[in-house]
């Protein structure tokens, strides 16, 4: 049986939350009716664009599927489509708050962990003193604060920008991990 995350019984009053954040002065009618409506259609969302977000666990997660086993020891320990490390984790807690407070239990689930990815973008992009692009937010996520600068990166940005192209490889389904999940479905 399916049981809710806290993040995910939450999402009615995230969603409220996304509206005041986002209220004007004054706001009545047509205007409070339009943010109510751009909160749920995931305008508040996140400092990240979910193309960038999807793609960037396309590239991490064939399919952008939950991993089985779903950590793996890669120099260390990464859970989760995004794979998060404790410390990416913590890094973005910073920003983000809470995020489950547990970071293998946010790294497999589906809203937390894109919301751990955004919070650190949000702790560590506004650093490059521009507005980031995906090419900033992938290279962070994988090499950290300073990823963006990092050669060791660019090969990951190039499969996260050939997923971005609509390159199949990105797109298909793997055969070996069942159905493919949009994670842009999920409230």
């Amino acid at each position: 049986m399916y049981t809710k995350s806290e993040t995910e019984k939450d999402y009615p009053l995230n969603v409220l939350k996304c509206y005041l954040s986002q209220m004007q002065p004054g706001a009545t009618g047509l205007s409070a009716v339009f943010g109510v409506i751009s909160c749920l259609a995931g305008v508040c969302a996140g400092y990240v664009p979910d193309n960038c977000l999807d793609c960037i666990c396309r590239v991490l997660s064939p399919g952008c599927r939950m991993p089985s086993p779903p950590c793996e020891l890669s120099g260390f320990l990464v859970c989760g489509p995004y794979k998060l490390s404790r410390s990416y984790w913590l890094d973005a807690r910073k920003e983000g708050g809470e995020l489950m407070n547990d970071w293998q239990s946010c790294a497999v689930s589906w809203t937390c962990s894109r919301q751990a990815v955004d919070a650190y973008m949000r702790r560590y992009a506004p650093g490059l003193g521009r507005d980031p692009t995906c090419e900033d937010f992938s290279r962070i996520h994988l090499g950290g604060p300073n990823g963006y600068l990092s050669d060791t990166t660019l090969q990951f940005w190039e499969m996260v920008d050939r997923c971005l192209q609509g390159d199949p490889q990105f797109l298909q389904v793997d055969d070996m991990s069942g159905e493919e999940r949009n994670p842009q479905w999920e409230l």
